[in-house]
């Protein structure tokens, strides 16, 4: 569990930094459409790490599920984030990994259908005790 936390600590260093980079480092020279898409990514990727410090720090959920949905959230931010950031920060071809941005957010889906799941069956747990 530790090594989730660290591991979303990270990716919450990388979203502040890269937040701060895009606003006084791109903003000449990127389009405001680029602008937007790059803070969408940052802007996901800061959720994510808000409810996988709250998944990590909550005692109700298992290990099991802690490490399913933090995995399933960093292959979300990598994938949907990461791709974001390869297109309009270091210039990759759109055309060559326009497909990974939507696998990205797709796994956050997952994510958040795993935590329902999790809720739903508590309820229904207690609602038969």
């Amino acid at each position: 569990m530790n090594k989730n936390l660290a591991i979303t600590c990270i990716f919450g260093l990388t979203a502040i930094i890269l937040g701060a980079f895009t606003t006084h480092g791109l903003q000449d020279i990127l389009t405001s459409k680029e602008m937007s898409s790059l803070e969408t990514g940052i802007r996901y990727q800061i959720y994510h790490v808000i409810v996988l410090l709250f998944v990590n720090m909550n005692s109700s959920f298992s290990n099991k599920l802690k490490n399913a949905v933090s995995y399933v959230f960093f292959s979300g931010i990598v994938l949907f984030s990461g791709s974001i950031y390869a297109i309009y920060i270091f210039n990759y071809p759109v055309k060559s990994i326009w497909f990974v941005t939507p696998i990205g957010g797709l796994l956050f889906v997952i994510g958040w259908l795993l935590m329902a799941y999790f809720f739903i069956f508590k309820v229904i747990n207690k609602k038969s005790e």
